[in-house]
């Protein structure tokens, strides 16, 4: 029989076959990040690191037909690569993993708009907010505020939305017309689900999980919103999990009793959070038909699974940042976590020292400067843990990475007060020891103790802190009511790697006191 014949027949066959079969769309994979702050490298539990993920998504496109990755903010600020090369690095690198959406962090703004407007153009996925207005600056047309990705005939809108910046990222580095998160949220997802026809709407956003200090999370977004089914998030470092939904829920009820699925995937890369849905079955859609689960990050990979191209485009700047890294100046007594005690103690024991060193320095001058009272460093400004053992050059400039500098501060007890309430209701800063700041059970604070005697609101106070801080930032806001007495010429890394050195060089090893200094009033 001729072959051409049966070829024919074959394919009349299988065609026939296919028109009987429902046209299907099939699955809708969406993989996301958030806060990886600068983590080109693996962390030191081995997990984390930009050619362990870009293997993971990798991984992840060659098994499934759609598949969108999303970032949501802060891939940069927390290492020496940022340190050292101000994002040279991470924005090349987040278009080699192929990001098809980003949301602005606030970090993203630690270099000034100028800054930020050059490195953002270069990013090839959507740039999304719609509730920042940048028009008449630099970064006018960076951004737009939603997209729609057409995936197997539906639609899948997507829109930005970022923190309220005031106390939160400094002044001086950003120049936008925020408007407020939820009534722009709910105004686009219905503009997307209505007027759009989207058939799926995903908020990206970085503003945290929860409420913090008056401005609404994820949480708030989700109970008010009516047209929103996802939330990717980030900001607050929250891990999402899945297996754990009591710790942080994944599905919370819209205004209409609706499930909305929140995710996040903590921080630093080491996780890579997994969105699914069937295109198949999105009648009555919402935030419960989403499979969600997370994919941990590590190095599991053969050597060849790793991306040649990004392995040649890392090499001069892991150069660089490995002999930084090898250098080793002290030795830590203990294991302490950036947000323990430990960190927070050693850090503003530091610059209570440092302030009370460049005031007898000043009054030596003969300037009439009186006796420091207290210092306050942000618990947010420590970005590295440290471990038990030698603590190296590049770990400390890490610790620190941020473009801060030592200030000396004089205001009032009342506003002094005031912000170290503030920092209560948020679970403390970090605090001299001579200070405990005294709370009732819901954390509102009581007592404000220095050096055995409350603090009172009308004497004026001599405070040692960074010029962030100063500035009210980090939600202390009356701390920008302050005359300032004396800032520093180097960024605030500088004279803390002085000082670990110094202690190197005496033979003594780093090891501060691990005593809670925002406690609890005891019964009367």
């Amino acid at each position: 029989m001729n072959r051409n014949f049966l070829a024919k027949a074959a394919f009349s066959i299988l065609g026939l076959a296919a028109l009987c079969l429902p046209a299907t769309a099939g699955k809708l994979v969406i993989l996301h990040t958030n806060d990886t702050h600068s983590a080109i490298e693996p962390n030191k539990d081995g997990t984390g690191g930009m050619l362990q993920l870009k293997a993971v998504v990798d991984s992840v496109r060659g098994a499934e037909r759609n598949v969108l990755l999303v970032n949501a903010g802060d891939i940069v600020q927390g290492s020496l690569y940022f340190k050292y090369f101000g994002g040279e690095v991470e924005y090349p690198v987040a278009n080699m993993l192929g990001y098809d959406i980003n949301i602005l962090g606030n970090h993203e703004f630690d270099n000034g708009m100028k800054d930020i407007a050059e490195r953002y153009k270069t990013l090839k996925g959507a740039r999304l907010s719609a509730n920042y207005d940048f028009d008449g600056t630099e970064m006018e047309g960076v951004m737009q505020p939603y997209v729609i990705k057409k995936i197997d005939g539906k639609k899948i809108g997507f829109f930005g939305i970022n923190i309220d910046p005031k106390s939160l990222i400094s002044e001086k580095c950003i120049n936008v017309r925020y408007k407020d998160v939820i009534p722009v949220a709910n105004e686009t997802a219905a503009f997307l689900k209505e007027k759009k026809k989207c058939d799926v709407v995903v908020a990206v956003t970085h503003i945290g999980y929860v409420t913090s200090n008056g401005k609404p999370g994820d949480v708030d977004l989700a109970k008010a919103s009516k047209d929103i089914d996802i939330i990717i998030g980030g900001h607050s470092h929250t891990l999402i999990d899945p297996a754990h939904p009591e710790k942080y829920p994944s599905l919370v009820e819209n205004a209409e009793g609706r499930q909305v699925r929140i995710v996040q995937t903590g921080k630093y890369g080491r996780n890579v959070g997994k969105l699914e849905i069937d295109l198949d079955n999105l009648t009555g859609f919402d935030g419960s038909r989403v499979k969600y689960e997370l994919i941990p990050v590590t190095g599991r990979f053969p050597e060849e699974a790793y991306d040649k191209k990004m392995i040649d485009f890392l090499a001069p700047y892991k150069h660089v940042v490995d002999s930084v890294n090898s250098h080793q100046i002290a030795t830590s007594l203990y294991d302490m976590r950036n947000n323990s005690p430990g960190m927070a103690n050693l850090t503003a024991d530091f610059g209570y020292w440092y302030a009370c060193h460049i005031a007898d320095s000043l009054r030596n001058a003969g300037e009439n400067v009186p006796r420091v009272d207290m210092a306050i460093m942000n618990i947010g400004g420590i970005r590295q843990d440290m471990s038990a053992g030698a603590v190296t050059e590049g770990q400390i400039l890490s610790t620190y990475p941020f473009s801060n500098h030592f200030v000396i501060i004089s205001l009032k007890g009342k506003d002094l007060f005031d912000a170290m309430n503030v920092a209560a209701r948020k679970g403390g800063e970090a605090i001299s020891g001579n200070v405990r700041a005294v709370t009732d059970e819901d954390r509102n604070l009581v007592r404000l103790v220095i050096d055995g005697e409350e603090v009172m609101p009308e004497k004026t106070y001599l405070v040692g802190t960074i010029d962030y801080v100063a500035e009210g930032n980090d939600d202390m806001v009356t701390l920008a009511n302050h005359i300032k007495v004396w800032t520093d010429d180097y960024e605030v890394s500088i004279p803390i790697l002085q000082w670990f050195k110094r202690q190197q060089a005496l033979g003594l090893p780093i090891a501060p006191s691990r005593d809670v200094r925002f406690v609890k009033s005891v019964a009367q």
